[in-house]
């Protein structure tokens, strides 16, 4: 027997996590510059931040095929009535919902993978119903993983505000107004087994109830800072994936600390660092199941020189596959 110590390869002991570059896509940007969901104004100028901050060029520089669809058609607070007291703007909403859904639809049959810009999050009733109906259409379902710092799963009944931005995710599981639930005819768009919260930190009482009753898998920003931002993504994307054709991942920036991305229509202290919310990116890119991103609640009117947009597309392009090695 030899006495020599044993000898490794030390590139053997390195972890080569998602070594694999993500295929080139068709990108398709579309803004819904929509504010009519929060009580402050200022995100309707977040699509139009996100693409000064110099989105497409920077997607392109990764190897995609990028192109703008323009904005969707979206109603002017000052020229429309709110409506009912617990659901602000609701019809308005939901027909921006319906317009953006059907341009998601389109983009995917013609190949593209969408971008959606916004505007507050209640758009992300349109952007995810238009995903799910094309896949409907092929007889297969979707995932969506909703990073944020709120829950998003109130209902008029339950939303202490009236704010549509704080229902998008219920309307999408089935519960709410049918203006939201029934884009396209049928609710719901997403399966509860295949939906994750992430990030969240600021719930409200009645929403812990929907939570329960809805039977969605939560990722609160505790469960991260105890456990690691890899096994809570690997985990939520697997929720995700399971049984489906991919996810959507529905970002609000808002996820993120206010130190880091002050510029969010309703910040809340003690989010994701900036290398977190990177690298939570990052592991969207590895697995590839990405369907379509959306990046919501980038309000300009309280950022710091489009710190806010700056970062948001720093990290659409770690999504699609930006790697630091």
């Amino acid at each position: 027997m030899s006495n020599s110590a044993e000898v490794t390869n030390p590139a053997s002991s390195i972890p080569h996590y998602g070594a694999q570059a993500q295929p080139p896509r068709r990108i398709r940007v579309i803004g819904v510059p929509l504010d009519l969901g929060a009580s402050r104004r200022g995100v309707d100028m977040g699509p139009s931040a996100v693409r000064v901050a110099g989105l497409e060029a920077r997607l392109e520089a990764l190897g995609h095929e990028v192109t703008d669809g323009g904005n969707i058609r979206v109603e002017i607070a000052e020229t429309q009535t709110a409506g009912k007291e617990n659901a602000h703007y609701l019809k308005q909403i939901a027909q921006t919902c319906t317009r953006t859904a059907e341009a998601v639809v389109k983009m995917i049959e013609e190949g593209m993978t969408p971008l959606v810009l916004g505007g507050d999050h209640s758009l992300a009733a349109g952007s995810v119903s238009g995903v799910a109906e094309f896949y409907r259409r092929k007889g297969e379902k979707i995932g969506v993983v909703w990073i944020d710092a709120h829950s998003d799963i109130n209902t008029p009944e339950t939303s202490p505000s009236g704010n549509v931005h704080g229902m998008p995710l219920a309307a999408l599981l089935g519960l709410g107004p049918e203006a939201l639930t029934k884009i396209f005819g049928y609710a719901p768009k997403v399966a509860a087994e295949n939906t994750v919260l992430v990030g969240v930190r600021e719930i409200d009482a009645a929403e812990r109830e929907n939570i329960r009753c809805a039977g969605v898998a939560v990722y609160t920003m505790r469960d991260i800072d105890e456990r690691g931002m890899r096994t809570v993504m690997e985990e939520a994307l697997r929720a995700a994936g399971n049984g489906t054709a991919g996810y959507h991942i529905s970002l609000d920036m808002d996820w993120i600390d206010p130190e880091v991305a002050p510029g969010v229509g309703t910040p809340v202290r003690g989010g994701a660092t900036y290398r977190e919310a990177h690298l939570a990116m990052e592991i969207i890119a590895d697995h590839g199941r990405l369907l379509s991103f959306e990046i919501v609640e980038v309000n300009p009117v309280i950022d710091e020189h489009n710190r806010t947009a700056d970062l948001a597309v720093e990290l659409a392009c770690s999504a699609f596959g930006k790697k630091i090695l």
